[in-house]
């Protein structure tokens, strides 16, 4: 017996199990996690360790390439690459393609065991290396708190309460803080007050740390109780800190009228202050206001629709207790964005069935398109999402276009069962023989022809690439949809029919229903084809050609723009310029930027990239001269008409700084479109790979499709070298590092102890009062130096041949430990590949030295990855096609 026997002989089973699926469909689609984009791993994990003091090629030598070297053994590693610049190395790890979210655990921890193996190796100094490997971490809900007429450290309270508020929130697996100063407690004085005091900064160190230091006073017992002795004594204000009491060895010796045992407090030789870390590592604002960021980031696999609604609802009480000028403003949200996805499909779902309708009404009749709309399509959605529950697959960017593709295929089946009875019982067959026969007859070659179009994306399954991974629910869901279709035209489709399809009108039961003037004209059509074979099929060759040509003309691109209300714009001045003056430059942008009529808002991030909060985009490691602006707009169509206002305009009112206007991306997307890299043996001379970077530079600025042209070493910046005189410093008891903590004190300052506060423990710095930190640097040669244990200042010049500036490369990077420099770009008005195309052969005619070599990467490279990773899965696709035909026809 035929599945469609059964259907429609067990009719109260077939219509028990259809409402079943109806039911269960519509709880399942309730229940699916939703997303914005489907789950990926991004397999990139970062090793930052600190080298203070250090230059960046004393980082580079010293530090990454050690850690290099032991990661090296790490069979799993596809590629190393690091920047190593003064005081910090940041080496980061591209993990290979086969180790998805299930295995890269285990990866994480043979790394750490690796770099736990060779810390004992680093230098003195060197800090132990923080590996981070949670890049893949999405921060979906990230807003800004501003404070108007509030202080900075009343707004950071405030944003404390508000984190503690939504991390208990159900399904919020983290909360982060973008833009918090660090606090400091300063101590200002000058280093003659300390000298003819008779006090040392090692006198002032070691009180602050001794005092402030928790101490264990023991227990005792007292009758039979035991009892924690807590001695008093800890630091509970800055004000306690100014009246803390200091003596020095030589104290009285120094101060006429004053005994040995006699002792001065903190404030009569220095002013104590809070603050903030000087210069900030980072500053947000909203805008134009300052403010901190938050970050929420929902835990796997929930629905980010709840989450958001939670959150939502959790702000709006927390509204009530917050103070007026206190404001939570969304960047994005994204509950709404995937709301807003899920709510396009159902419409484009209400289109596709109305579309059915209105077709097959007017070309089979009303009764025709009810039967095909809800066997072919509703009923095999409703099936594909219990499916999607069951196997945890969620509702996101791919599994939507997954379910949109296959609407196009779905109703096929149930057109071709539900034709096939209306011709039979047009010729006089029975109601349930017609039935039976129509799904019966080409249930197999239409199960052969939904097994095609499923194998036709399973090489997008099979790719374990990280586009693989992004859309490999495009085949699993399509492949549940056809196939349901496929079972639900063997069983409910002819059912319908014979419920619902009336018997032809009296004296048609053996008339032919393709006798019509439609039919007619469409077989004399057909025959005249046939006729004419041999030119018709050559007609069709010759367009296929022309196709094949044609596509070449065809613009690709790796990745569509994202449907996103906002943009995004880079922001670089050159390397070394403050970050302070990259905050009062930005504020021009800004303003003009909020003055357009389709802008919402406009968040900016200085000093370093904001959290990950769109999957797709890796933010951008710290730098000072660094900057990123998130603008909203009201809708899509406003995101083209504000980046066509500013981007000329920043062309003709930023002339200091390298500013890129782009739009987010989806899928596996490329920071820099275009990259060409070039590498150099282990040390290759620096000047050699920017003079070979130069030449591809100017390749670039010559074409017509190239802007934002840059080079990844960035610009060289000036440092201040004094040239240390050993035996000078020998003579006055002054070394290197008794030089080193005095130039520090006299501008940043140097930490002496720690202030204790709740749970932040906030370093105590000393440094020299502001009118010497304000002439530091051109008065460098007069900042005086206390030798260990001794209270004789000694000025700088005493002990140093000079003061000169020198140039230095702030930013050393290396690919897969080989010194490489990499020249960046964005296409201009045309596509990555058209781009390459034109300055390809300039580039590869660049004369490179013995030990160097090119290579091109960014969307190039990625392409070619990811198109590489198809070839394992088309393989077995054309195979598992080819034999389906061959075994349907039994003909070649």
């Amino acid at each position: 017996m035929s599945l469609p026997s059964v259907a429609v002989q067990k009719q109260p089973i077939t219509f028990f199990f259809t409402f079943l699926l109806v039911a269960a469909g519509i709880a399942s689609f309730f229940q699916l996690g939703q997303l914005e984009d489907p789950e990926f791993t991004v397999k990139t994990g970062a090793i930052t360790t600190v080298y203070p003091g250090a230059s960046a090629e004393q980082v580079e030598l010293e530090v990454t390439d050690r850690i290099e070297t032991a990661l090296q053994e790490m069979t799993e590693l596809k590629n190393v690459y690091s920047n190593s610049r003064p005081g910090l190395s940041i080496i980061k790890v591209d993990i290979k393609n086969e180790y998805w979210a299930d295995r890269l655990p285990q990866v994480w921890d043979h790394m750490r065991k690796k770099i736990g193996d060779m810390e004992h190796t680093l230098p003195p100094g060197a800090g132990k290396p923080e590996i981070g490997d949670d890049f893949g971490f999405v921060f979906g809900f990230l807003m800004a708190l501003t404070g108007d007429g509030f202080t900075y450290a009343e707004l950071e309270e405030y944003a404390k309460n508000i984190r503690k508020e939504l991390s208990v929130v159900p399904g919020v697996a983290r909360v982060d803080f973008w833009g918090i100063k660090d606090q400091r407690i300063f101590v200002e004085t000058s280093e003659a007050q300390l000298t003819q005091l008779g006090l040392t900064a090692e006198d002032l160190k070691r009180t602050l740390q001794v005092q402030n230091q928790i101490v264990d006073a023991g227990r005792v017992d007292l009758q039979d109780k035991r009892f924690r002795v807590a001695p008093t004594g800890e630091f509970t204000s800055p004000e306690e800190i100014a009246n803390l009491a200091v003596t020095g060895t030589t104290f009285a010796e120094k101060v006429e009228g004053i005994r040995g045992d006699d002792i001065i407090r903190i404030k009569d030789f220095a002013t104590v202050s809070r603050g903030y870390i000087d210069p900030p590592t980072r500053l947000m604002r909203f805008d134009g206001k300052p403010a901190i960021g938050i970050a929420l980031a929902p835990g796997s696999g929930v629905n980010a629709v709840h989450v958001g609604r939670a959150v939502d609802r959790r702000i709006d009480e927390l509204a009530e207790v917050i103070p007026a000028g206190i404001e939570l403003h969304n960047i994005s949200w994204q509950s709404d964005l995937v709301a807003e996805s899920i709510r396009e499909f159902m419409i484009n779902l209400a289109q596709a069935v109305g579309i059915v309708l209105v077709v097959l009404a007017l070309t089979m009749g009303l009764r025709m398109a009810v039967i095909i709309g809800l066997s072919g399509l509703i009923f095999a959605i409703l099936g594909t999402f219990i499916v999607m529950a069951s196997w945890g697959i969620d509702l996101q960017r791919v599994s939507l276009g997954a379910l949109i593709i296959a609407m196009g295929m779905m109703v096929d089946n149930a057109i071709v069962v539900a034709d096939g009875f209306v011709v039979r019982l047009q010729r006089g067959m029975e109601r349930s023989k017609a039935a039976i026969e129509a799904a019966s007859q080409p249930a197999w070659p239409l199960l052969g022809a939904t097994l095609v179009a499923c194998m036709a994306f399973y090489p997008i399954f099979a790719s374990d690439f990280d586009t693989g991974e992004y859309g490999r629910s495009l085949f699993i869901v399509v492949a549940i949809a056809l196939l349901i279709s496929w079972v639900l035209c063997q069983t409910v489709t002819p059912l319908m029919c014979i419920k619902l399809i009336p018997d032809p009108k009296g004296g048609d039961e053996a008339s032919d229903p393709y006798a019509s003037n439609f039919y007619q004209r469409f077989r004399g059509l057909l025959a005249t084809v046939i006729r004419a074979r041999v030119f018709f099929l050559g007609a069709m060759v010759a367009l296929l050609v022309a196709s094949i040509y044609g596509f070449g003309f065809v613009p690709q691109l790796f990745f569509p723009d994202s449907s996103r209300h906002q943009f995004m714009i880079d922001y670089w001045e050159p390397e070394g310029n403050r970050i302070q003056d990259v905050s009062i430059n930005l504020k021009t942008l800004e303003d003009e930027l909020r003055s357009q009529p389709g802008t919402d808002s406009v968040s900016t991030f200085i000093g370093g990239g904001p959290p990950r909060f769109y999957l797709p985009v890796n933010p951008e490691d710290p730098y000072p001269s660094y900057a990123q602006l998130i603008v909203n707009t009201h809708s899509l169509a406003e995101v083209n008409a504000v980046m066509a206002h500013i981007t000329p305009w920043i062309a003709d009112n930023v002339p200091e700084a390298l500013v890129r206007v782009r739009k987010y991306g989806v899928g596996s997307w490329d920071d820099w479109q275009f990259e060409a890299r070039i590498s150099g043996p282990a040390q290759a001379d620096p000047d050699v790979l920017r003079r070979l970077a130069q030449q591809g530079v100017e390749i670039l600025e010559a074409s017509p499709y190239a802007k934002e042209v840059r080079t990844n070493w960035r610009n060289r910046h000036r440092r201040i070298v004094p040239a240390y005189n050993q035996e000078r410093g020998r003579w006055a008891g002054v070394d290197r590092a008794d030089m080193a903590n005095a130039t520090k004190r006299s501008f940043d300052g140097v930490p002496v102890g720690l202030y204790r506060e709740g749970d932040d423990l906030i370093p105590i710095v000393f440094r020299d009062v502001a009118t010497q930190r304000a002439g530091a640097a051109s008065d460098l040669d007069r900042v005086q130096i206390l030798p260990t244990l001794s209270t004789e200042s000694v000025p700088l010049s005493q002990v140093i041949d000079g003061v000169v500036v020198e140039w230095e490369d702030p930013l050393i990077w290396r690919w897969d430990r080989r010194r490489a420099i990499t020249v960046q770009a964005s296409p201009d008005g045309v596509t990555a590949p058209t781009l390459l195309a034109d300055v390809r052969a300039a580039f590869e005619a660049i004369e490179l030295p013995p030990g160097y070599s090119l290579e091109f990467d960014g969307e190039y490279g990625s392409v070619n990855e990811s198109q590489a990773a198809l070839v394992p899965g088309i393989v077995p696709a054309v195979i598992i096609m080819l034999a389906i035909i061959v075994v349907l026809f039994n003909a070649y």
